[in-house]
């Protein structure tokens, strides 16, 4: 068969695994008690009488949880084919399959199904759900039928580019993040189009239309229509536009996949170009002066701080010189947001939903990036038998640690510096107050610290880089992703009374605290990581609902308290974790 033995073989050995019952199960049991917070908001402030009612929970329930599937599928699709590829290489294992006597197409399709095959099972999990769903009412089977194919397209052609770029790309940060950047970029531009930035219509078909035809987005909110063409009309060739996304997806990941087939044997093994010969020496003397210089140093001489880590992550390329590729990118998606704000603000008013809009996908982004740089800071080092070296030096795990994060942070400066500086702008214009723009700037430089060390953390805790890589991005996910749809939630089903939503959404919140601790302290346990996994999901639903109340202040003041105690709380463990990994004990 086309994609080869490697996918045979995580087929014929996935059921002996958990993760192979573990994600259709978690994906599934999490919709539910998504479903049963909404169902007790809705009961607990009216009554439900005829089947009008439960028609109109249906149409409000149903494009939460299919967004939610969406961005799942969108984002760790690219995360898991990205990352498989990425430990193959980092493993050395990538060269012994090109050794072999498969074929490109059978190394890249049947790595890429094989990364994906979770997901697709958690997706049709999801089938069943959905069907069930519709029993309230005011849900088609057609609605349904084309939600579940935009998800499993843009499942696809996600983990395409993932896995494209990871063959393409030889360190983890650059794959990753380059990985999120385009993905940010396809989803920031077509929204743009959308909203008539670029025009309110090309080729006498309307802007919207066309947003529908290329990003998920769009194309999952005109599957959502009760009518399909209703709401962006019908297109000359293909009808729906949903259907001219599902083709642009298919054809997008034939070329992608195509593009990798061809090129795996020129990218893997990475052809460095060898250095540069010395013009041979001539005569007695300059072979004594070659011989005195064979192991001399190249370059000036230079100091080394008191903290090598620190020194090594500021003044060499730790990271390697190809991160400036996503730092360039990641300015030219800052100048597009800014450019949008302008725009906005040039046609009329800006509200705060709309300033929340754009800067919230991109504050996401720079928390996103900066976590993925942590962990791949510590996960890079382990897999390169770096830490090993720290045994015969006197290196301190303070040092360690402390340099490190210097490091990211220095490393990351962009990502951290251009939206604080963001903050002071917008309030320069005059769009938010002081007071506000304060609380914007301290919270989110609170957040900021708090997925450096939840990476540095993760990365310490897990010999398995990939497991590593998978934990620290899906918990700082699971915290935004699982913030946002609760929010959707209370505002869809709007209750005054703190004991019904409480009540609600105890379920999640218990579930939350859970899943947090496996992630968090399962491989090094401590009674405040214990207490962070317990209070962490409490405290961010309160913040939550004193963030719909408008208490700026308040908010502020939880969410600085709450992640500042959660950072603190991951920075002991990281000590005593780098211990163990290196094999020494502290006094």
């Amino acid at each position: 068969m086309l994609i080869g033995p490697i996918f045979t073989r995580e087929l014929a050995t996935a059921p002996l695994r958990t993760k192979f019952y573990a994600f259709p199960a978690i994906y599934v049991g999490g919709m539910l008690l998504l479903l049963f917070a909404a169902w007790l908001l809705l009961a607990g402030t009216q009554e439900l009488r005829t089947a009008a009612d439960t028609a109109r929970f249906g149409m409000t329930i149903f494009p939460i949880l299919a967004l939610l599937q969406l961005t799942l599928a969108l984002f760790f699709a690219a995360l898991f084919a990205a990352g498989t590829v990425a430990q193959e290489k980092d493993r050395r294992t990538l060269v012994l399959l090109l050794l072999t006597n498969l074929n490109n197409a059978e190394l890249v399709l049947g790595r890429l199904c094989a990364s994906l095959l979770p997901l697709a099972l958690s997706l049709a999990a999801a089938v069943p759900f959905f069907l069930l769903l519709r029993g309230f009412g005011g849900i088609s089977t057609q609605q349904i039928v084309l939600v579940v194919a935009v998800s499993a397209v843009t499942l696809l052609t996600a983990g395409s580019l993932g896995s494209t770029i990871a063959l393409w790309r030889e360190k983890t940060f650059l794959t990753l993040a380059l990985t999120t950047l385009i993905l940010c970029a396809w989803l920031g531009f077509w929204t743009l189009v959308g909203i008539g930035a670029l025009g309110t219509a090309w080729s006498g078909i309307g802007a919207g239309a066309w947003a529908a035809c290329f990003s998920p987005l769009h194309a999952l909110w005109d599957a959502l229509q009760p009518l399909a063409g209703a709401t962006r009309g019908e297109l000359p060739w293909f009808g729906s536009p949903v259907l001219a996304y599902l083709l642009f997806g298919l054809v997008m990941s034939a070329v992608l996949n195509g593009i990798a087939i061809a090129r795996l044997r020129v990218w893997n093994p990475p052809r460095e170009l060898p250095p540069r010969p010395e013009e041979e020496a001539s005569g007695f003397a300059g072979t004594i002066a070659a011989t005195k210089n064979i192991h001399a140093a190249p370059g000036k001489r230079r100091t080394v701080w008191d903290n090598p880590i620190v020194w090594r992550e500021v003044c060499t390329w730790a990271y390697g010189k190809r991160i400036l590729l996503v730092k360039g990118a990641y300015v030219l998606l800052f100048a597009a947001a800014v450019g949008a704000l302008v725009w906005l603000a040039r046609s009329g008013a800006l509200p705060r939903d709309t300033l929340a809009a754009v800067l919230g996908p991109l504050f996401i982004l720079s928390l996103v990036l900066l976590n993925a740089l942590a962990v791949n800071a510590i996960s890079n080092e382990r897999d390169l038998g770096a830490l090993d070296l720290l045994l015969v030096t006197d290196l301190s795990p303070q040092e360690f640690i402390y340099g490190k994060l210097q490091g990211i942070f220095y490393g990351a400066k962009e990502m951290v510096g251009l939206p604080l500086l963001l903050c002071g702008g917008i309030w320069i214009a005059g769009f938010i107050s002081g007071e506000i723009a304060c609380y914007l700037f301290a919270g989110l430089l609170t957040l900021q610290f708090f997925v450096a060390m939840l990476g540095v953390h993760i990365g310490l805790a897990y010999d398995n880089s990939r497991t590593a890589i998978a934990l620290s991005l899906g918990t700082v996910f699971f915290l935004l992703v699982g913030i946002g749809t609760c929010m959707r939630i209370l505002i869809a089903f709007s209750s005054s009374s703190l004991a019904i939503q409480l009540m609600a959404f105890s379920a999640v919140i218990a579930g939350g605290g859970m899943a947090l601790f496996a992630a968090l302290g399962n491989r090094n346990p401590s009674p405040a990581i214990k207490l962070t996994s317990t209070l962490l999901p409490i405290a961010t639903f309160v913040g939550i609902m004193l963030y719909l109340a408008g208490g700026a202040i308040s908010v502020f003041l939880w969410t600085v308290l709450t992640y500042g105690f959660a950072t603190l709380a991951l920075l002991i463990p990281a000590i005593y974790a780098f211990d163990l990994a290196t094999g020494r004990t502290t006094d």
